[in-house]
């Protein structure tokens, strides 16, 4: 729960401070790491959750005779219409801390049944101190991603579903090649952080700036790397295989559930088999999952429940039934989570020959993973793994984000 603070703002009636309010939940959430702070209309309040670590919790209900002042104090900060309460609107702000410290904040207005509905993306500068390690990419994984982004041509896709952490590590590829030597041009929606160096496109549907608009534009700035933010439709993917095929280097994400159906997926939106195949070198799948608070977390063993539903899945024999494993706790540092953090599981599906030939021959997702894993793909699921023998996290995290 919240500090006093809000209790105390609340029961001076007709005085009470929004701004300090609102204040007050920013400043909790960047303590507690939280990504979003959701402030939803009910029928009787408003009720207040943050995501932390990719789950929501409940911190708050504020009384329902200030909501309109919420939103409207929100609106105004990220100047946005004050006055319009039955469209969408979407913006963003900087929000400053007593201590000078900065926090980019991006807001998401949504007329609902009860009212208007905000979510705000806390933009915080530690997200800007990633690298491959400590995204929780394994050396093997590392070291194929770097292999991939040497290349002067070519794509490198990114894939899984919403919030998976796709965008961050394409800022993390976007800085480990952002060199003085080079040209990089993003086309992004939105546009997530600022890097100096990097030209940076937003989407805007309203002046007809598109994906496959802007990256059109975007060929003529003369670039050597580009990022697209997101391949939605059958359009931007042949404006994307012709990039890479043109001697460019196009980094890009793709809502697949795993590294072997991007080529599904890529053909599914009229993309040719045989310009995927030259064009493709690296698809990256990945989910995320809480690491163990190293604080509290308590070393344990697999249980016979756990082993008999291990046992129906194909883990590569990583765990056996006698593996020491580590259980969440809880303390006062996570909030009594047992988590603190999160950490990165993916596979790399590297478009050698043999993936080459299969692609070429059409042949479904299912014999894509099998060439990919006979050549040394680690699979979600084995890296997953590796990390509860690492004791990074717990075997209920992987299966969680694996097979939701």
């Amino acid at each position: 729960m919240l500090t006093d603070t809000i209790e105390r703002e609340l029961s001076r009636g007709e005085d009470v401070s929004i701004i300090n309010i609102i204040d007050y939940l920013i400043a909790r959430a960047y303590a507690s790491k939280a990504s979003d702070i959701h402030i939803d209309p009910t029928r009787d309040g408003v009720r207040v959750r943050m995501r932390v670590d990719g789950i929501l919790h409940d911190v708050y209900i504020l009384p329902s005779d200030i909501r309109s002042e919420i939103i409207s104090r929100i609106k105004v900060l990220a100047h946005l219409r004050t006055d319009e309460h039955q469209m969408p609107q979407d913006g963003r702000f900087q929000h400053e801390f007593v201590s000078g410290d900065t926090l980019d904040i991006r807001v998401s207005i949504a007329p609902t049944y009860h009212g208007e509905n905000v979510v705000l993306r806390l933009l915080s500068d530690y997200a800007q101190e990633f690298n491959l390690a400590n995204l929780g990419f394994s050396n093997s994984d590392a070291e194929r991603v770097t292999t991939a982004i040497r290349k002067q041509s070519g794509m490198i896709l990114v894939t899984g579903p919403t919030g998976s952490g796709k965008t961050t590590t394409l800022y993390t590829l976007m800085r480990m090649l952002n060199t003085p030597e080079v040209a990089i041009v993003s086309i992004e929606d939105p546009i997530e952080y600022s890097i100096d160096g990097v030209e940076q496109l937003q989407v805007n549907p309203r002046v007809g700036l598109s994906f496959a608009n802007g990256l059109r534009t975007i060929l003529r700035q003369d670039p050597n790397i580009i990022m697209v933010g997101e391949i939605r439709d059958a359009e931007t993917v042949s404006i994307c295989i012709n990039t890479a095929l043109t001697g460019h280097l196009l980094l890009s994400t793709l809502h697949t559930n795993d590294a072997a159906t991007t080529v599904p997926r890529l053909l599914d939106m009229k993309a040719e088999n045989f310009l995927v195949a030259s064009t493709l070198r690296l698809s990256i799948g990945q989910r995320l999952v809480r690491k163990l608070c190293e604080r509290c977390k308590t070393p344990g063993k697999i249980s016979d429940d756990e082993w008999k539903s291990l046992s129906l899945l194909r883990h590569g024999d990583v765990l056996t039934e006698s593996s020491e494993i580590y259980r969440a706790a809880g303390c006062e540092y996570c909030n009594d989570t047992g988590f603190s953090g999160r950490a990165c599981i993916s596979e790399c599906l590297v478009v050698d020959d043999d993936v080459r030939d299969a692609i070429l021959a059409r042949a479904p997702s299912s014999e894509l993973k099998r060439v990919a894993i006979q050549n040394g793909m680690t699979t979600m699921l084995q890296d997953g793994f590796n990390k509860v023998l690492a004791g990074k996290t717990i075997i209920e995290e992987v299966l969680r984000v694996i097979h939701e």
